[in-house]
């Protein structure tokens, strides 16, 4: 364990953490002795992983929605007495198409999940961390937060504005103890992305962009995280880190 051993008996809050890269930051901090809330859309999910990893909890709510954020967060701090961090991980993956093709439907859904979402996050979280003598926020925003991807016009704004929002929230809050960093992974195979990219020449395309010629892992993206939940990252606030396998080098 080493460098993150100061997460032992913290109070962790993951969105979007039932499934795909919050289920791997849950098991790796559950196993680093945290205690990880576990929030997602889908109660059964959250309670069926929250089974298998001693000390967590399984909470359900939709980040689109600031009163059900506010609520989960107070009904985390009642279970386990205080909120330490949050990993504000849960995205939807939205529609292919340019601007023209893309639906006011497609836009708002995507906004309100990937960015208003985070806001409703961080401002339901904040107050409680704040609460327990600060505390350090990961927000997962994507390759794409950094990189224009082609035909994800709405995705790309909000995970632009996902990295936009971090840098803000570590400028007010970092005198009052709260770290908050943004993670940018490149595309990672997780139930979400491969329902929504079947295609196998595309996992081909995409992984031969990679000057690491494979794959980032969930478990790689996770890694990274953690370091950024702990003490070991102490110095590091508003920062962005692509896990991308070289794609965004210059």
């Amino acid at each position: 364990m080493g460098m993150v051993d100061d997460l032992q008996g913290k109070v962790i809050l993951v969105t979007g953490g039932a499934a795909g890269l919050g289920e791997a930051i849950v098991r790796k901090g559950g196993a680093l002795g945290a205690r990880m809330a576990v929030v997602d859309r889908n109660r059964e999910a959250a309670v069926a992983l929250a089974a298998q990893v001693e000390g967590a909890r399984a909470y359900a709510a939709d980040v689109a929605v600031l009163v059900d954020m506010e609520r989960v967060c107070a009904e985390v701090v009642a279970d386990f007495g205080r909120l330490d961090g949050a990993v504000n991980n849960a995205g939807i993956g939205g529609e292919w198409g340019d601007i023209v093709e893309c639906t006011p439907a497609t836009w708002d859904a995507t906004i309100a999940v990937n960015l208003t979402g985070v806001y409703n996050s961080l401002k339901a979280q904040i107050p409680h961390i704040l609460a327990a003598g600060g505390g350090s926020i990961v927000n997962m925003a994507s390759m794409a937060g950094l990189l224009a991807e082609p035909a994800l016009p709405a995705y790309i704004a909000a995970k632009h504005g996902v990295v936009g929002l971090t840098k803000s929230v570590a400028l007010d809050f970092g005198v009052r103890g709260v770290r908050c960093n943004a993670v940018c992974p490149s595309f990672i195979r997780t139930p979400m992305t491969e329902a929504g990219l079947p295609d196998p020449a595309f996992w081909e395309m995409i992984t031969q962009r990679h000057p690491i010629k494979r794959l980032v892992t969930a478990e790689e993206v996770a890694n990274a995280t953690i370091f950024l939940l702990s003490a070991a990252s102490g110095g590091m606030t508003g920062s962005v880190h692509l896990l991308d396998g070289g794609i965004g080098v210059e």
